[in-house]
């Protein structure tokens, strides 16, 4: 009866988590795979690159052994530069996490073929910092080394230019990833001067918050460059800084987290997403933002740009940098950079050339031959009726063409002051919409549609009433999993369309938005141009179609606006004369995508907690049964959302009256951890970030897929102890003894002063390690012998010697306690059979036989209880893997890891460890401290639950919190 309610509930437990499975991996396919294709044109070096290193001070470099400064340099400039004597302007490119000082090739090059085309003499000198590819994402501990190497590296730079008359006073830096953030840093540091740096560009950095926090280094170091950006803004407003993130390619740091923590309004800090960026408009992964042709030539446009062309190195003028910045990676009008707004233009007064338009829209396309074209649109008869002008063309030449008429001469137009500067660059086409309640100055709008090359394009312009062409659609409710749609039809006429996506704010909501086209005639149309943008952040994304056809859009969000004073809105770049259907469904895969992409930390959590709510499930049942209880069912029943999320709701609640969070704050307590912020806006000052309430709902959500990786996790790591013990097997001598792999108490005094000594002097995730190795090696051995002694019972009852059930069979041979035999009887032994002598020695141990069913059972509990143990035991040694990585690839250039984030907790996990090697059920069973350490797992999992999802390293103290009285138990 008892063994078919077990078969039952493995079997509900089984559906229930492959269910829960089945979303992970739903929701993981759609974070990794649910993207564009990349889209990124590769960047080629045309000859050999070559890094050459840059000489330190010998202080610098014995200081910092690890790390090197290059220059990078290909063919004959390699070869010119090779005694750095330098002439360009200084660019520093910093590698992220474990980046390559390599990945400089792609700017370096480019920027150096563009100078080569360029007149003047501009060029750039692009020097690259060695980072040793740390892992400073997961272990913050080389972040500060980091910073100060970069300030040396900054003055060695400059020292190089010495010789010139008029050096450069500063460097301009360029972060991938870690770097970023590291560039910001440089003025935390108590000696850097402000004006070596004025100009930092980032790309994919996580600006906002850690992607994960390992370790408290990580916190300590954000902390300090976000209170120094904060509190001390007034001192750091000229210096630029450029965020670019990659978009939804880049599933390692979210665009969201690039977004600069600084007040708001600063006019000389920009955030923005690589989709938005003109002439780039594609999204790109992690490491191809580094090397992707679109953006690096926008990058090196932009540093042609701001060079003073006097000095021949960067300005100083932040006016200056914004306007170059805006023009190449915001707006990026269609006229050459540095014309006056209000410049006059003159025009040719050729009666063939003007032509007044008296139509509400304008078609034309322009002959093969050459010539000279002006529109003359009439302001006066339309002022009243319509609000808007707008007009496109697919001329992509930088030269201006609308402009207002000031001065006219018959149907001609003398001058006019060009309109062109507000101009937006499309894919295919640039577009421009005047308001006209801001040309009172000017009576005509003349459009210039003048071929003199004799390339042929189209221009279509028309007058809007813009609120007669903005419609709103209510989106779906992110739980209707598309079973309902909200659709829209446009059968207007006009070129450009605004749908209001009502209640579309949250990064938690997906949508597949379908737009399909179909014409009255079939001719040639300018493509159509969908833009799905959000007011609140620089993150559009655009789809480009042909007419007619059926367009598929991710309605999905970098940034959220939680006060729902905007939402995002659909822009319809349309062909004349076509209708157009707008589709809204939720997706649930994009929707489980968007959740992992905002939530993924809090699932490692709900893991702890699993396996924490496990291990006292398997005390209570050695409490109750004196036995332990099968792993799969116990880590199934840790799956308690009624528990501890219902605590943790009571306790935000109650953190939302002020008498209970000052009693909060005057008992010390720590605040709530919330997770990263995803409003663009937010300024975070003292470490504490706005709590965001979606996530609260979306918890026993993360619960379930915390218990599955939980509950495959342990099912996984039974079966790779199986498969490691049939391969150890032959290496030991068999064993019928649940005291296999223990340790001598000696021995166990021996082993911990060995390992804290060598955690000490070494790194502590070393010693952590090899503490796990030791209970894993008593998990192998309690496998293997569970393995034969099942095999000789097998064979046993297979014999027919079913009366011996309750009796001895065979002599013990343990390997920790061997009992001398003659030859004669280990044959007798080996064959199954056993003399007088023998089975009454068999006895004296326990009072039991030592092969029997009894037996059997003993090995069996101790086995699920020591399993259960060490998937405990893997989270520690999860969270401390980036360290020792870290300590084994620095190995070389010190042996002692500094700073050691395992050093508070080290003692204790090793005594854990090495204590409840010696454990078993019949010891924990006869423990006082069992009913209450039996109790302790409850509260601690709702405590990880609070105070663990930004703080990932606290998850090991919360363990430790039950292991410690768990491993007292196995001695008292």
């Amino acid at each position: 009866m008892c063994g078919s309610r077990n078969r039952t509930m493995k079997l509900a437990a089984g559906v229930l988590y492959g269910f829960a499975l089945g979303l992970l991996v739903v929701g993981l396919r759609e974070l990794l795979t649910g993207f564009e294709e990349n889209r990124c044109s590769m960047t080629y070096m045309f000859e050999y690159p070559e890094y050459r290193r840059v000489a330190l001070p010998r202080r610098v470099a014995r200081q910092y052994p690890a790390y090197g400064l290059y220059l990078y340099g290909e063919g004959l400039y390699a070869q010119e530069t090779r005694a750095l004597k330098l002439t360009g302007a200084p660019v520093l490119f910093l590698p992220g996490n474990a980046g390559s000082y390599k990945q400089a090739r792609s700017l370096g090059s480019v920027a150096l073929r563009k100078a080569g085309n360029m007149e003047g003499g501009v060029h750039f000198n692009v020097f690259t910092v060695d980072f040793n590819e740390e892992l400073v994402a997961l272990y913050g501990g080389s972040l500060r080394r980091q910073t100060h190497f970069l300030h040396e590296s900054i003055k060695a730079v400059l020292r190089l230019y010495k010789h010139l008359k008029t050096p450069p006073q500063s460097v301009v830096l360029v972060g991938h990833s870690m770097g970023g953030v590291v560039a910001r840093a440089l003025y935390t540091l108590p000696r850097f001067n402000t004006s070596l740096v004025n100009l930092i560009i980032t790309q994919a950095s996580p600006h906002l918050a850690p992607v994960l926090v390992l370790d408290p280094y990580l916190l300590e170091f954000y902390s300090a460059v976000r209170e120094k950006w904060v509190n001390n803004a007034h001192k750091l407003v000229n210096i630029t800084v450029l965020s670019v993130g990659g978009g939804y390619r880049d599933y390692q740091v979210r665009s969201g987290l690039t977004s600069l923590p600084c007040l708001h309004g600063d006019p000389n800090k920009l955030s923005l997403v690589a989709t938005a960026v003109p002439r780039t408009w594609v999204s790109t992964d992690h490491l191809s933002i580094v090397w992707c042709k679109e953006l690096v030539l926008a990058t090196v446009r932009a540093f042609f740009d701001l060079v003073d062309p006097e000095t021949r190195q960067f300005t100083e003028n932040p006016e200056k940098k914004m306007l170059v910045l805006n023009h190449h990676f915001i707006r990026h009008p269609v006229r050459t950079l540095g014309d006056t707004p209000d410049a006059a233009a003159f025009m040719l007064d050729l009666s063939d050339a003007w032509s007044e338009v008296n139509t509400l829209r304008l078609a034309f396309s322009t002959p093969k031959e050459a010539q000279v074209k002006y529109f003359l649109f009439a302001l006066s008869s339309r002022r009243k009726a319509y609000s808007h002008f707008y007009c496109r063309s697919d001329n992509l030449e930088m030269s201006s063409w609308v402009y207002g008429c000031r001065q006219r001469s018959g149907s001609s137009c003398l001058q006019a002051m060009d309109l062109s500067m507000g101009t937006e660059l499309l894919p295919p086409y640039k577009v421009l919409v005047l308001s006209l309640s801001d040309l009172s100055s000017v009576s005509h709008l003349v459009v210039s549609a003048s071929n003199l090359n004799g390339r042929q394009f189209t221009v279509e312009c028309e007058w809007q009433r813009q609120e007669s062409q903005t419609f709103s659609l209510p989106v779906p409710h992110v739980l209707s999993s598309g079973l309902t749609v909200s659709d829209f039809t446009i059968n207007s006429s006009g070129l450009l369309h605004t749908i209001r996506l009502q209640h579309f704010h949250q990064v938690y909501q997906a949508f597949r938005i379908s737009v399909a086209s179909q014409c009255k005639a079939h001719r040639d149309r300018l493509p159509s141009v969908f833009v799905l943008r959000a007011p609140w952040f620089r993150e559009d994304s655009l789809t480009t179609v042909t007419v007619p056809s059926v367009a598929e859009i991710s309605g999905m969000l970098h940034t959220s606006r939680p006060d729902n004073t905007s939402c995002a809105l659909l822009l319809l770049h349309t062909a004349p004369n076509c209708q157009y259907k707008v589709s809204v469904r939720t997706s649930l895969p994009r929707v489980l995508g968007q959740i992992l992409r905002f939530c993924f930390q809090t699932v490692p959590v709900y893991t702890a907690v699993t396996l924490l709510l496990a291990c006292g499930g398997q005390m209570s049942s050695i409490l109750k049964t004196r036995r332990a209880a099968d792993m799969s069912l116990v880590v199934g029943a840790g799956l308690q959302p009624h528990k501890v999320n219902l605590f943790v709701y009571i306790l935000h609640f109650l953190l939302g009256c002020g008498w209970f969070q000052e009693v909060w704050s005057r008992l010390g307590v720590p605040p709530m951890d919330v997770l990263p912020p995803t409003t663009p806006d937010v300024t975070l000052s003292e470490g504490v970030a706005p709590a965001e309430q979606w996530p609260l709902p979306l918890s026993p959500l993360l619960y379930v897929l915390g218990a599955g990786v939980a509950f495959w996790g342990t099912a996984l790591l039974r079966l790779v102890t199986r498969l490691v013990s049939l391969i150890l097997a032959p290496l030991h001598r068999p064993s019928i003894t649940r005291d296999c792999g223990t340790l001598r108490r000696r021995t166990q005094l021996a082993v911990t002063l060995c390992l804290t000594v060598v955690g000490w002097t070494s790194c502590g995730a070393l010693s952590i390690s090899a503490a796990f190795l030791l209970h894993l090696y008593r998990v192998l051995r309690l496998q293997m012998t569970e393995r034969s002694l099942s095999h000789m019972l097998n064979l046993v009852r297979s014999r027919g010697r079913s009366q011996f059930d309750d009796t001895p069979v065979v002599k013990p041979l343990t390997a920790s306690c061997p009992t001398p035999q003659s030859p004669a009887k280990r044959r007798q032994a080996e064959n199954g059979a056993v003399d007088s002598q023998s089975s009454g020695a068999s006895k004296e141990r326990n009072s039991a036989p030592l092969l029997s069913e009894s037996a059997l059972q003993e090995v069996r509990d101790d086995l699920e209880l020591h399993l259960c143990l060490s998937a405990l035991f893997t989270l520690p040694l999860t969270l401390i893997a980036p360290s020792l990585i870290h300590w084994i690839r620095n190995l070389r250039y010190a042996t002692q890891l500094d700073p050691d984030p395992c050093w508070p907790h080290m003692v204790p996990v090793i005594v854990v460890y090495l204590l409840l090697i010696n454990g078993n059920t019949s010891q924990l069973s006869n423990s006082k401290l069992l009913p209450l350490t039996s109790r302790l797992p409850l509260p601690l999992a709702v405590a990880a639950v609070t105070f663990c999802p930004l703080h990932l390293y606290r998850v090991t103290y919360f363990l430790l919190a039950v292991l410690v009285p768990l491993s007292m138990c196995c001695l008292l």
